[in-house]
């Protein structure tokens, strides 16, 4: 009896400890995580860019696992970092726009809805990724955007050890902004003229070489590259002259209320890009110098998608319809890059679908750490499907947007399962619905042809706004149709 089970555990270490082994070959992994901020997937060389340099970028993905079907969990920022600290959808948190965004009695904007409240802040009830690895001995590190709330619920008051930059506001907006001095408590002034992405990044290079012989957490959301749009004036330059070479620029097309670019070709938002990426390539190379590259999972992706329909349209998503601010593709889906070497295949293009909630359980398991099922209620891990580069299968994924943002999106919600997505504009109740398979570009709206097929899918949407209880915009009593339209 003994022998059997002792047979027995072998043959369950060879199936299922393999992983194990991966993860744990002296200590428990490292992980960095980088979240790029207003950063579309097409703003990549790796995921199609010819205008934008991002060699450290490109790098990574060719030596780990570059995503195609990965989703932020709302198409503006504090709601998606939310979702990705705490496991769970925006419904959940109650941040479901973006913090300063107006309440319902506080809303001027001649629209034909109120948007919803929302909550201004991370309620500390919640364990927090960085609260999770703390709790199992990390050092944890925070550098870039915080936007989720006021001072006393700053990342010090979160779960991280260190503090730089991390702050209530949603962009750099203090000081000189992209360069020193910055006006920010939470960092330090540089010398004139440094330059923030690279500031950020030789504070978690330090953090790396200081911290090397314990396991750490370090969490980089850039500032980057949200607006105001501010580059390096050498990288500016670059960027113009390639602007200036190429045969057609600015290119526009309509989504109404608003005009959405449709050509990579602005030159400050280029040089912001190349910085950005620049920074990655500081904090990977200080991994190589620590020796840890092996023993580090590194993440790369982005809060929502390319500003392609206002405050100065700097980038285009295409053939993604939209951007930042819409629940079309452009809008939501990311690029996402992971990179464990020796563990994470090289390579590996992964088309399982992710959203925001599913890291808090992936990076759990990569870990080796117990999961937190009551607090990532919405999150699935997919470390298998990682570590074995095979296309997971994932329950629908959902969003609800009760809000009208910036960039002439208007209160909807919307479900994709499997290839089909369908989308709900709460206003009027229209109802969209593609087949992402043959309609990446959701050109071709289907909800007639397949109406059995839009009330499926409007039926599961309806439950998981009830299981999350969503809130709703309401009608505008003070709506004048004979005033211009408050979403331009």
């Amino acid at each position: 009896m003994i022998r059997a089970l002792g047979i027995l555990g072998i043959v369950c270490a060879m199936a299922g400890g393999v992983l194990a082994d991966a993860r744990h070959k002296t200590r428990p992994p490292n992980i960095v995580f980088f979240l790029a901020d207003d950063l579309g997937q097409r703003d990549l060389g790796c995921y199609g860019s010819t205008f934008y340099e991002t060699p450290h970028l490109d790098r990574m993905a060719r030596e780990g696992a570059r995503f195609t079907r990965a989703y932020a969990a709302c198409p503006v920022c504090s709601p998606t970092r939310a979702s990705l600290l705490t496991g769970k959808y925006p419904q959940r948190t109650g941040i479901t726009d973006y913090i300063g965004a107006p309440q319902p009695h506080q809303w001027k904007r001649n629209t034909r809805h109120l948007p919803a409240p929302y909550a201004d802040r991370l309620d500390h009830r919640e364990t927090t990724l960085a609260e999770a690895f703390k709790e199992a001995g990390y050092k944890t590190f925070f550098a870039g955007k915080w936007h989720l709330g006021p001072e006393s619920h700053w990342p010090e008051n979160q779960g991280f050890d260190f503090n730089f930059g991390g702050i209530d506001r949603g962009g750099p907006y203090g000081g000189n902004r992209y360069f020193s001095p910055y006006g920010n408590p939470r960092l330090s002034d540089g010398p004139p003229g440094e330059h923030l992405p690279d500031r950020l990044a030789t504070e978690a290079a330090r953090f790396i070489h200081t911290h090397r012989e314990r396991p750490f957490f370090i969490f980089f959301p850039f500032y980057s590259v949200h607006t105001p749009l501010m580059a390096r004036p050498d990288l500016e330059r670059k960027y113009q002259a390639r602007r200036a070479a190429l045969s057609e620029r600015d290119r526009f097309g309509d989504e109404p209320p608003r005009r959405v670019r449709l050509s990579q070709d602005h030159a400050v938002y280029g040089g912001m890009v190349e910085a950005m990426d620049a920074a990655v390539g500081k904090v990977l190379e200080a991994l190589d110098q620590a020796g840890l590259a092996e023993h580090t999972l590194v993440v790369f992706t982005s809060d929502n998608g390319g500003l392609s329909t206002s405050e100065g349209s700097p980038t285009s998503n295409h053939p993604l319809r939209a951007g930042k601010g819409w629940l079309y593709e452009g809008g939501i889906r990311e690029p996402m890059i992971m990179r464990w070497k020796g563990v994470v295949p090289a390579g590996l293009v992964n088309a399982t679908p992710v959203t925001s909630p599913d890291f808090y359980p992936t990076l759990l398991e990569a870990a080796g750490l117990p999961p937190r099922p009551l607090q990532h209620l919405d999150g699935r891990s997919f470390y298998r499907s990682l570590v074995t580069g095979k296309r997971a299968v994932r329950t629908p994924l959902y969003w609800h947007y009760p809000h009208y943002g910036n960039q002439g999106g208007a209160p909807s919600a919307a479900i994709l399962d499997g290839d089909w997505k369908l989308i709900e504009w709460f206003e009027d109740g229209k109802l969209e619905l593609f087949d992402l398979s043959s309609d990446p570009e959701e050109r071709v709206n289907r909800a007639e042809l397949q109406a059995r097929r839009a009330r499926q899918l409007r039926k599961k949407l309806r439950s998981w706004q009830t299981e999350v209880n969503a809130r709703w915009s309401n009608p505008n009593p003070a709506f004048n149709p004979d005033l211009p339209d408050g979403r331009r």
